[in-house]
């Protein structure tokens, strides 16, 4: 691995696209055994700290949710020796408590995806089944909690994320039983984010910007892509205020529990790892080998 010093990721949503705050930046193109990412990625430092900027859905938002190849996008990160991954996410709440341009800190998910097979890099002859029971890096989240609060910024410090396939938003009867479930928000693409995450030893937390209420509050026009735009490019802003606020604090040394996921997931013998299979995973097995 090239890329000496621990470097820190940044997935942005439905409208953030790009962050005008990096200093230094510059493109760099990443291919992976997994196929191609959703875009190439923006290097550069923030507040002293190299970060590495990826538009999940693609510059001009090009890709559906269905359609991201969040296996890609996860082992570039881990190649360029991101550590700590902060996602970036437009949301619906679900609950009255949290309005459009809150911002809520999940910190479980509950999963209503129908491709799990496609959110693990491990398979080929090495099996590896990761603790989820905590998804989101609790430490990672607080800071970020730290920074929103500093700023102003109206932040929830805690919730479950309902993660839907998407692309078309939930039925108001899908919404009204996700609500009655005390599901807090919900959108189409941190989940498996978090899982690869978590494989790949990343340190990860969701920044979720609320623009809608979904379809269940009814004295409320029902969530389209129209309604919530304006929305979006605030939230846009509250995003990049926190990222640059929370970046000089997040520590320089991976040490936290989810840099030693692994430890207790893998269950496959070192000596029966299949050599093509550990060539393909060397950037997430490399402290094994």
């Amino acid at each position: 691995m090239k890329n000496e010093s621990p470097t820190i990721g940044i997935i942005g949503g439905s409208g953030l696209y790009q962050m005008e705050e990096m200093r230094d930046a510059s493109e760099k193109k990443i291919d992976t055994p997994f196929g191609p990412p959703s875009d190439t990625f923006v290097g550069g430092t923030v507040g002293g700290r190299q970060v590495y900027f990826l538009p999940r859905h693609g510059r001009g938002h090009r890709i559906l949710p269905h359609e991201i190849n969040h296996r890609a996008n996860i082992y570039a990160l881990r190649s360029l020796n991101v550590r700590w991954i902060i996602s970036v996410a437009a949301v619906g709440s679900l609950q009255e408590k949290y309005a459009p341009r809150d911002v809520l800190l999940p910190s479980q998910f509950y999963d209503r995806t129908s491709r799990r097979a496609e959110h693990t890099f491990f398979g080929e002859g090495i099996a590896a089944h990761i603790a989820f029971a905590e998804p989101i890096s609790t430490k990672l989240r607080n800071l970020l909690a730290e920074s929103a609060r500093s700023l102003g910024i109206t932040v929830h410090n805690g919730g479950t994320y309902v993660n839907m396939d998407g692309p078309a938003f939930s039925t108001r009867a899908e919404s009204e039983w996700n609500r009655r479930n005390g599901f807090d928000v919900i959108a189409m693409t941190n989940l498996p984010e978090a899982k690869l995450a978590r494989e790949a030893e990343i340190a990860f937390a969701t920044m979720a910007m609320i623009t809608d209420y979904d379809c269940w509050k009814v004295d409320e026009e029902p969530v389209s892509a129209q309604t919530v735009l304006s929305h979006l490019m605030a939230n846009a802003e509250t995003a990049k205020k926190v990222l640059v606020d929370v970046i000089p604090r997040i520590p320089t040394e991976p040490n936290w529990p989810e840099h030693f996921a692994l430890d207790t997931a893998l269950i496959t013998d070192r000596k029966l790892w299949p050599e093509a299979t550990v060539e393909k995973l060397k950037p997430i097995l490399r402290r094994f080998l």
